[in-house]
Formats: C-alpha cells, sequence, structure tokens
C-alpha cells in the first residue's frame, strides 16, 4: 500500500469495474490520483474512501448526478436528500410489482388487460349464455374504455352489471345480437331499437354512465368505444344509431361522433 494501488487493484478492492472507475473520475465525483514516476495513477486510501461511499450511494439508488452534492452536503441536507431518494425508490418498487402482477396475470388472457371486476363481469356474460363473439366484443369494448376514457370504465362495469341483473335487459341485448345477420332495413330493427331504448329509458342504472370530461375528442373516443365492431354488421349499426336517436330525442345526452 505504500506505492498506492493501480487503477485495476483500487477498483477490485472496491468492487467495481475499471470503466466505472473512470466514469466517476469524469463525473467528477473522485478525483484523479496523481501519477507516479512511471506516469501511472496510484490509488491510496483516501481516494478509495472516496471510491467506497460513492459506490455505496450509487448501489443504493442515489442518482450519481446527486451523488457528489451528497458527499458534500451538511448532515441535514444529507439526510433530506436520502428521504427523497427513499421516495422515488419506493415509487419505483410500486411500479415493479404493479409491472410483475401484470405479467402473472398474462396466462389469464383478459387479466392481463383489465381488473378483476370487469373479468368477472365477462365471466358472467359466459354464464348468461351469451354468444362468444358478443363476449369477445364487450371485452374488447372495456379494453378500449381503460385506455380511451378512463373516466368512465367503472361505469361502463356497472352498466353491464346491471344488465346482467336484468332479465328483459338480458333477452333484449341477445335479440340485438341475433339482429346483425338481418338486413339493416329489415323492420324488426326499428322495433327492437324502440325496445331498447325504452328499457333503459325505463331503468336509470342500465342508463347510467357519467359523461367523460369534455375534451376537442371526447365524442372521438366515445364513439370508437360505444360503436366498435359495428362496421362488422351494417344492421347493428343501424340499430345502435336509431337506439342513440330516441335516447337523444327523450333528453339523454348521448355524445355525437
Amino acid at each position: 500500500m505504500t506505492d498506492g494501488l493501480t487503477i485495476g487493484q483500487a477498483a477490485a478492492f472496491v468492487g467495481v469495474t475499471i470503466k466505472t472507475v473512470r466514469h466517476y473520475h469524469r463525473l467528477g465525483l473522485v478525483a484523479e490520483p496523481d501519477r507516479d514516476g512511471s506516469g501511472y495513477r496510484r490509488y491510496r486510501s483516501a481516494e478509495l474512501f472516496r471510491l467506497v461511499q460513492v459506490r455505496t450511494l450509487a448501489a443504493a439508488g442515489v442518482p450519481l448526478a446527486k451523488v457528489g452534492d451528497l458527499l458534500d452536503a451538511d448532515p441535514a441536507t444529507f439526510a433530506a436528500t436520502l428521504d427523497d431518494v427513499h421516495r422515488q425508490l419506493t415509487e419505483r418498487i410500486d411500479d415493479l410489482i404493479a409491472r410483475r402482477d401484470r405479467l402473472h396475470r398474462l396466462d389469464h388472457g383478459d387479466r392481463a388487460l383489465l381488473p378483476d371486476r370487469a373479468c368477472a363481469v365477462l365471466d358472467r356474460l359466459g354464464e348468461a349464455d351469451f354468444d362468444p363473439d358478443y363476449v369477445v366484443g364487450q371485452r374488447e369494448a372495456l379494453v378500449l374504455t381503460a385506455a380511451l376514457l378512463p373516466e368512465i370504465f367503472d361505469a361502463f362495469v356497472s352498466r353491464l352489471e346491471g344488465l346482467l341483473d336484468d332479465p328483459e335487459s338480458v333477452e333484449l341485448t341477445k335479440r340485438g345480437w341475433d339482429a346483425r345477420d338481418w338486413d339493416p332495413y329489415d323492420p324488426r330493427i326499428e322495433e327492437l331499437a324502440s325496445a331498447l331504448a325504452d328499457r333503459l329509458l325505463a331503468d336509470p342504472a342500465l342508463l347510467a354512465a357519467p359523461a367523460a370530461p369534455q375534451k376537442p375528442d371526447t365524442a372521438s373516443r366515445y364513439g370508437m368505444v360505444n360503436h366498435h365492431r359495428e362496421g362488422q354488421s351494417p344492421s347493428i349499426a343501424r340499430l345502435n344509431t336509431l337506439v342513440e336517436a330516441r335516447l337523444r330525442a327523450a333528453g339523454v345526452a348521448v355524445p355525437r361522433h
């Protein structure tokens, strides 16, 4: 130790790489020691102590940009900075745990994209003998709502729950799905639209869906969700248009897209 250590030896003693030591030098976190007669820098106990300090703080999660000021700070500032770093690390840990939990849900299909309550509603739709394609469409609509209109997501789930609790609504909804194969101008479309609108108007719980905060593109977002998959069935598109028209005529604020 009399002549000091080479950079490789110092790095090994501290438990970092030579590249890391040089990076600390470039950031000004550790002063570069003087060179000996052979032109080599020699690290002594003072430099090793500083290297240990920097490595320890960095390993604890303190950003390198804060390490220098932290080492030179007074006790109060040091403690306050560590508290802030602790808070940031806690937030990162919570985020990582949430991501880990999301990965665990990937094996369960819907559960990778939707909360348990929404998945339970989808399960109930299947148990109520709704067509599997209808259930898929509702799943996709829920995913779109969560992404595009998160502020009304809970209301959307509640609306589905209310539908499932009402046998008349279940029957009308199944008839509406059967209409996908009808001619768009089949007179039954208008009759069914009237029945659906009347049922919704008769039970506020089925109609309850708070309007999303008005933004320039709110109507477009709503339309993307509420008219999802309509392009696959002109008759369903006309049915929905007629239902919305009847609701608006009754004073319900249905966004126009």
